[in-house]
């Protein structure tokens, strides 16, 4: 994409690792932000992280400046001092208190540079868990969405970082509001996201369900169902296939088409509720009528139906899915090594086109000296 970007003037300071801090500070340069990442002199710790922890570094860092400096040095210091006086936002997400105890906590941040938008990513919000250290897992157990994916009995985890990636994603909604009211009044803003309100956010539906029904919340494996086929079925190539019938239409269409005529005719099938009612019977019908047809069948007429359907996929199929093969789908980075990787683009899209190609992950201070030229200091300021 060769337009202007939206945030091509906007520079973000970023003093962050794992996923919640960098997710932000990631999409905040694909939308064209000059994110300049502060490390310590050993660098992010997620830099080194293998297992399941290996995409941390480059998926969330890429498009970024790279700078090392020591704050416990007074020339370190001083180039920190200045970077943020020639910054727009300043994203952070240690622990309360600890950047409080070397001087630039968010409050003595917005006295001395009233106009910065200083983005805390936290745990928690302001209240009684304040003081608490939060992990995604540990708010997904908390909050009951681990229930929900699993049961009381066996919790289960999100199978991503959800919430530490939306966690990110609030930290920029934040941050553009704060960036849209600034040119209003000419003064930042101290923004506040928390991993648990995150989480508490993406189980509201059940909340408010419970509020409004005093029904209790039933874990996804054993939910009522809420409609009259919206299950994982076997086809006869021993492949899966989740489809959902939602619709009276889909209802007409999806019986006429897998020879259910006794479906439409039966006067106890007539309504949605009562298909609903009936799936203890219903559904194995169906299941067997499946196992007829091959996946690829399947996929096929019930993509001209316009019925929903899925196969099984694991993420790694997504590498060979046309919609994500699609021109703008896929975008490719350049690790440190040199190493070249694909990741999904940014979930949107601006005047048709795509954002987030072409990226580099920086190595550990690799722009350090030219960001201290561009600050008029020595390139000393970084280890003195």
């Amino acid at each position: 994409m060769t337009e202007h970007l939206p945030l091509e003037n906007i520079r973000v300071v970023e003093m962050s690792h794992m996923i919640m801090g960098p997710s932000c500070g990631m999409i905040l340069a694909q939308l064209g932000a000059d994110v300049i990442k502060v490390e310590p002199l050993k660098g992010d710790k997620t830099r080194d992280l293998a297992g399941m922890g290996t995409a941390f570094f480059p998926l969330f860092n890429r498009g970024k400046r790279s700078v090392v400096l020591d704050l416990g040095t007074a020339k370190g210091r001083e180039a920190f001092d200045a970077l943020l006086s020639s910054a727009d936002v300043f994203i952070e997400n240690f622990r309360d208190g600890q950047l409080e105890k070397q001087g630039i906590g968010a409050e003595s941040l917005g006295e001395k540079y009233p106009n910065l938008i200083i983005a805390g990513h936290k745990g928690f919000l302001s209240g009684p868990y304040e003081h608490r250290p939060a992990l995604d897992e540990v708010v997904q157990m908390m909050t009951g969405l681990a229930m929900m994916t699993g049961s009381l009995e066996k919790p289960l985890r999100v199978g991503s970082s959800a919430n530490d990636i939306m966690g990110g994603m609030f930290g920029v909604i934040g941050i553009l509001a704060a960036l849209l009211d600034r040119q209003n009044t000419g003064k930042g803003k101290k923004i506040r996201v928390g991993l648990f309100e995150n989480c508490l956010f993406m189980v509201a539906q059940h909340m408010v369900q419970h509020d409004l029904t005093g029904v209790p919340s039933v874990p996804m494996p054993d939910r009522i169902h809420a409609w009259p086929i919206y299950d994982i079925f076997r086809t006869r190539d021993q492949e899966q296939i989740f489809i959902g019938v939602v619709t009276d239409g889909h209802w007409k269409s999806f019986c006429q088409t897998y020879d259910l005529p006794e479906f439409l005719t039966n006067p106890t099938l007539q309504n949605a509720t009562d298909r609903i009612d009936a799936r203890g019977w219903t559904v194995p019908i169906v299941a067997e009528r499946i196992a007829l047809h091959d996946l690829a069948g399947l996929e096929n007429t019930l993509d001209r139906l316009n019925i929903p359907f899925s196969r099984i996929n694991c993420p790694e199929d997504m590498f060979n899915d046309p919609h994500v093969l699609r021109e703008g789908g896929l975008v490719t980075a350049t690790n440190v090594s040199g190493q070249k990787f694909r990741a999904p683009a940014l979930p949107l899209e601006l005047n048709g086109h795509g954002l987030g190609a072409n990226l580099t992950v920086p190595a550990l201070g690799e722009d350090t000296d030219k960001i201290l030229a561009e600050l008029g200091l020595s390139t000393e300021a970084s280890n003195a």
